[in-house]
């Protein structure tokens, strides 16, 4: 039996499993359906051109705004709910808390006026009624005075006729002397006081009064700090901050991201194989991703001269990231659809034909 199954039915075996390969062949080999992309791939207008990628961005590019002040948050301007808004350069944006910073305005305010008035005192020295007190003194001085004189020279007279004696004279003399001396005494006090204050005084005293302004000009500077205001005229683009969170001295997402989309700009990475070929008298075309069948016409602004590293990229797998790039700014001439800060771009800018 195992002689006829080689001999007859293995052979058969093997035909039919060979027929039936050759049958699932044919049936599987049939032509495949064409698949369609899910956007069109971009295409240039240019035969000879530069490709790069573009990042939309506002004409002042995008600004970060930071607080030049710590604290809790207490009043926004400009809430998420309000993002697009149009602001103008000075209009506030956020308030954090400036409590402790209005307190002691007061007391630096005090102090201005405690100094106003030290020098205004001393501006208006003498004071009328301290000079009647000053006449009088020196007016009793000079009677004082004449009276000691008198007794002086009965006594130096009485020594001479021999009823006194020398030491009595003396002593006369000398009490007579002390009298002079005390109306000189009042004369130069009432001089002093008619003259007012003295010079450096009155700069001592002005200068404390300009070191109290400066501080509480301090303070009210401080409590400008407080209120972030817009640094320009433009749209703010993204808030990252609400009332009652804290702004922190270096925080790590700015507060307000703001920008003038009144022009939009695409910001274009030049590989630097490619720059030797740019041109920026040549034309370019951006086409946005999903819409490459419309191309929109770009004006060319400036080249920042800085090659450096690339940092905007696309996710392709065969993208270099070790790359360096020129980075070449265009504005877009006719914007005939709705395009977004930080839109990517693909850009196509024509060069002049190769071996030419």
């Amino acid at each position: 039996m195992n002689y006829r199954f080689f001999a007859y039915g293995l052979p058969v075996l093997a035909t039919a499993m060979l027929g039936l390969a050759g049958y699932h062949i044919r049936k599987m080999d049939r032509p495949m359906t064409p698949i369609t992309p899910p956007a069109e791939p971009p295409r240039s207008p240019y035969r000879d051109r530069i490709a790069a990628l573009g990042v939309a961005e506002p004409s002042s590019e995008n600004i970060s705004v930071g607080s030049a002040l710590p604290g809790v948050v207490v009043e926004a301007f400009v809430t998420s709910e309000q993002v697009g808004k149009r602001v103008k350069k000075g209009d506030p944006l956020l308030r954090v808390d400036d409590r402790h910073l209005h307190a002691e305005l007061e007391v630096a305010e005090a102090k201005v006026e405690i100094a106003e008035a030290q020098l205004q005192r001393l501006r208006e020295l003498p004071r009328p009624e301290e000079i009647p007190p000053s006449e009088a003194n020196v007016r009793n001085a000079q009677a004082l005075a004449k009276k000691l004189e008198d007794d002086c020279l009965r006594a130096e007279a009485t020594f001479k006729n021999g009823a006194g004696t020398a030491s009595e004279a003396t002593t006369k003399r000398l009490i007579y002397t002390a009298a002079q001396h005390q109306l000189d005494q009042a004369k130069a006090q009432l001089e002093l006081l008619k003259v007012g204050a003295w010079g450096p005084d009155k700069k001592i005293a002005a200068a404390n009064l300009a070191e109290a302004k400066a501080a509480a000009q301090r303070i009210r500077t401080e409590i400008e700090r407080s209120c972030v205001r817009a640094p320009i005229d433009g749209n703010v683009l993204q808030v990252n901050i609400h009332v009652g969170e804290v702004v922190a001295a270096q925080p790590r997402e700015p507060l307000y991201v703001l920008g003038n989309v009144d022009e939009i700009r695409i910001r274009v990475d030049i590989d630097e194989n490619d720059i030797p070929r740019f041109d920026s008298a040549q034309t370019a075309v951006a086409q946005v991703r999903g819409a490459h069948d419309e191309p929109l016409s770009l004006r060319f602004c400036r080249v920042e001269p800085l090659v450096h590293g690339k940092r905007s990229l696309t996710g392709s797998n065969t993208e270099r990231v070790d790359t360096r790039v020129l980075q070449v700014i265009y504005a877009l001439d006719a914007n005939e659809q709705r395009v977004f800060v930080g839109q990517l771009f693909d850009v196509f800018i024509s060069t002049k034909p190769s071996g030419k």
